[in-house]
């Protein structure tokens, strides 16, 4: 099943919000993680490699919202990729081969809640996108 009227949707709105942090998240965290990792209290080479699988993603993401209509899959796995790093997140801080400082907690914290509201806007905009094209 295809999306149909993508292009004004608040689906296309949030892949492509998602699209913009992602690339500047991977970004900062690619060029910056040798500063970063001390501050946060996070490995140097774990940012980097975060932050450089951030930047085709984020490319994705901005392929995707610039699509008019699209297949529903490829949607349904940026949800779940979203949901996985949110996992990942929870799980580094708790679990981690780190101990993050009190930073390292809060921008880990942060950067998962914002993927969550991501997920879930994503999640809104496929579900009425789907119904759009049933009805």
């Amino acid at each position: 099943m295809s999306l149909k009227n993508v292009s004004g949707s608040l689906l296309r709105r949030a892949l492509l919000l998602d699209g913009v942090a992602s690339g500047a998240m991977g970004l900062l965290m690619a060029v910056a993680a040798g500063p970063l990792g001390p501050l946060l209290g996070l490995e140097p080479g774990l940012l980097r490699a975060a932050g450089l699988g951030l930047l085709p993603f984020a490319l994705l993401l901005g392929y995707l919202a610039s699509r008019a209509t699209l297949p529903s899959w490829p949607v349904w796995f940026v949800v779940a990729v979203n949901a996985l790093w949110v996992v990942d997140s929870v799980l580094l801080m708790t679990h981690g081969p780190t101990a993050p400082t009190g930073l390292g907690v809060a921008f880990v914290t942060a950067q998962a809640l914002a993927v969550a509201v991501f997920a879930a806007l994503e999640y809104a905009g496929l579900r009425r996108g789907t119904s759009a094209a049933l009805a």
